[in-house]
C-alpha cells in the first residue's frame, strides 16, 4: 500500500516556469510524498484562487497552510535528495533570506512567463490600433 502524501502543493499550471519546476520535483519525488494540485484546472483550493496562484502554497499533513519560501522548504523536506535544504531553512535567518529572494523572483515572474510563452499575471493594457 502506498503511503499518503506528506505535503500538498498548489501551483499555477498556466505558468511555464511553475510547470517546469513541478515536473523536476515530481522526478525527484520517487515515493510520491508530495500531492501536486494544479490550480489552472479548477480543482478545490483552501483560499481564493487568485491568492493561491500569486504565490506557491503548500501544507504539510496536519499543519498550517504555508506560502512562499516556507512552502518550498516543506517540499524540500519531503524529498530525500532535497531534505538538507529544507532543514537548513529552519535555521535562524535562513527562511527570511529565502523569502526575500522569492519576493524578488515574483517581481520578474510575469516577464519570464512572457518569454516562455505563458500567461502574464497581470492583464496587458489594450493596444491602440495603428491608423
Amino acid at each position: 500500500m502506498a503511503e499518503p502524501a506528506q505535503v500538498t502543493v498548489w501551483y499555477d499550471g498556466d505558468c511555464p516556469l511553475c510547470r517546469r519546476e513541478i515536473a523536476a520535483l515530481r522526478g525527484l519525488d520517487r515515493k510520491a510524498r508530495i500531492a501536486f494540485v494544479d490550480l489552472s484546472i479548477g480543482l478545490p483550493c483552501p483560499l481564493d484562487r487568485d491568492a493561491m496562484i500569486a504565490r506557491l502554497h503548500a501544507q504539510e499533513t496536519g499543519g498550517p497552510l504555508l506560502s512562499g519560501a516556507e512552502a518550498f522548504a516543506a517540499m524540500w523536506r519531503a524529498i530525500p535528495a532535497l531534505r538538507p535544504f529544507g532543514e537548513m531553512a529552519r535555521r535562524p535567518g535562513v527562511l527570511g533570506r529565502l523569502e526575500r529572494l522569492y519576493i524578488a523572483f515574483l517581481r520578474v515572474r510575469p516577464l519570464l512567463q512572457g518569454l516562455l510563452g505563458g500567461r502574464r499575471s497581470r492583464p496587458e493594457a489594450p493596444r491602440r490600433a495603428r491608423v
